[in-house]
């Protein structure tokens, strides 16, 4: 492998030994430099050899480099730290990935429908990852996850690790795993299951994708609530399922909408009952059970999404879905990167006997494995019980920081824009806008000031659409709370001003 330092010599020997330059030393370097930056040949972030070790190898003077690095600190190109040498600066206007390309299409092979397909709808989705944590709506309380004990977890596995355990894992997740879940289902959820149902993922999307492919061809009618999760829709869209919207009240997805649509023949239902994203509502128990009868009459597969089930159902137990099955219709989807932390990437989905061949089959195709490290490490902390103990912190955070979210949120706001009044614990809440405002432009302004919210009207599978704010709760300390929502107050402020006013 050729390093910094081997490249930057090979460089400099050859435009050292070309006739044509007359640069002073200096300025060759710096400019060897500058174009190898500019070419991606020095990537973003490397470090340079110090000034010592490349005046030894160009076999000049370390005064030399000093000036050629001195220019390159100058134009903006690299920058230094103490104790951390000289870094090549990330440069996003112009680095080598935003060079535009310009491709003779007919001279590549054509993409297939379904590349076409997921190529477009990824649009659709709410997929950020800028580092920005105040309000992101999917988020849980980062700050006080139980590090050290994860940690001393982790350590304890990679100190006892055999060779054997070194190897390939089941595609479904290691059995240990999913026998710690089955038990944890039952206690937590009332879902019995064997450990053999369980299927570990990476998250709710992949769980999605899985069963949109071992059942969905496409023009197959798959029916959604709406509004729901922009990146469900984006899932079902991509795999060309016809999508029928169905509208939420008070009680949950109207399941008599479903009987207008029957005609079509509707293979798949995806639903939130435990908290209907995003307006919180929690699908009543006489819903649940028609649901449940509309599917057995019409020979469908229910997906139930309990995304925040840790949190939504910890008082107030509504039996899941899943629970009240007596036909193997449902499929239930769990996630820990909701009430842990996203970069766990650990979720799990509950799949009826004849889904689990082909959901392996596609597995196998696939990713093949959740790394089984982080899966036995995630079983001990269950089996320790430090997972119970993080999910009751985390809700008396939840609604610590809600209390002071809302009430922060009314004394800046007032009138101009309010929270909606849910009774069921989450981590976001929502603030519909007043007519005239874009949910688009605002969370666009709020993000160049490093707030991130989700747009209300990106939820919206029809033409029926509604503006607002999705806003997380949960994610930051109270004093940032109040600091961003004054912030946002004065954004608002100045936005709503120029708004209305044309």
């Amino acid at each position: 492998m050729e390093t910094i330092l081997n490249r930057i010599s090979r460089l400099f020997e050859e435009k050292k030994s070309s006739k044509r330059n007359s640069l002073s030393l200096y300025l060759l370097i710096f400019n060897l430099i500058k174009e190898s930056i500019l070419n991606n040949d020095i990537p973003e972030g490397s470090i340079l050899p110090s000034t010592r070790t490349l005046a030894n190898r160009l076999k000049t003077s370390r005064s030399t480099i000093i000036k050629a690095y001195e220019q390159l600190i100058m134009q903006g190109y690299i920058e230094s730290k103490a104790g951390s040498g000289h870094r090549v600066k990330n440069r996003i206007t112009d680095s080598f990935h935003s060079k535009s390309i310009v491709f003779n299409f007919s001279r590549y092979p054509a993409l297939s429908e379904a590349g076409k397909s997921f190529q477009k709808s990824v649009t659709i989705m709410n997929i950020f990852d800028d580092g920005c944590i105040a309000f992101k709506p999917d988020l849980p309380p980062l700050d006080i996850f139980p590090v050290n004990q994860w940690k001393n977890i982790t350590n304890t596995y990679w100190r006892y690790i055999k060779a054997s355990d070194l190897t390939y894992s089941a595609s479904s997740g290691t059995m240990h795993l999913k026998k710690t879940l089955a038990n944890y289902l039952n206690l937590s959820r009332n879902i019995k299951c064997d450990a053999s149902q369980i299927i570990i993922v990476s998250g709710s999307v992949q769980s999605l994708y899985l069963i949109g492919n071992v059942l969905l061809n496409p023009g197959d009618a798959v029916a959604i609530e709406n509004p729901t999760f922009p990146n469900i829709h984006a899932i079902f869209k991509g795999l060309r399922a016809h999508i029928h919207a169905v509208p939420v009240d008070q009680e949950g997805l109207k399941v008599s909408d479903l009987n207008d649509i029957t005609q079509q023949n509707i293979k798949l239902v995806h639903t939130v009952p435990s908290c209907h994203y995003p307006t919180g509502v929690k699908m009543s128990l006489k819903r649940r059970l028609e649901l449940l009868k509309w599917a057995n009459e019409n020979k469908a597969i229910i997906i139930e999404n309990d995304y925040e089930h840790e949190v939504n159902n910890y008082q107030d137990f509504i039996p899941s879905l899943y629970s009240l099955d007596t036909e193997q219709r449902t499929v239930f989807l769990g996630t820990f990167n909701r009430i842990l932390h996203p970069s766990i990437r650990v979720g799990y989905m509950v799949v009826p006997y004849y889904l689990l061949n082909p959901i392996e089959a596609l597995l196998k195709h696939s990713h093949r494995f959740v790394p089984s490290s982080i899966q036995v490490v995630l079983s001990h902390f269950i089996e320790k019980n430090y997972l119970y103990k993080h999910i009751k912190n985390v809700i008396e955070i939840i609604e610590e920081r809600k209390k002071i979210f809302y009430e922060t949120f009314e004394n800046c706001f007032g009138s101009k824009l309010s929270l909606d009044p849910r009774s069921t614990l989450s981590l976001h809440t929502l603030a519909v806008l007043p007519e005239g405002l874009k949910d688009t432009a605002l969370a666009y302004i709020f993000a160049k000031n490093n707030i991130r919210v989700y747009e209300y009207s990106r939820c919206f599978v029809d033409s029926n659409i509604k503006q607002g704010l999705i806003l997380g709760v949960a994610p930051v300390r109270a004093p940032i709370i109040k600091e961003n929502i004054i912030k946002m107050e004065q954004i608002f402020r100045e936005y709503s001003k120029v708004q209305l006013t044309e």
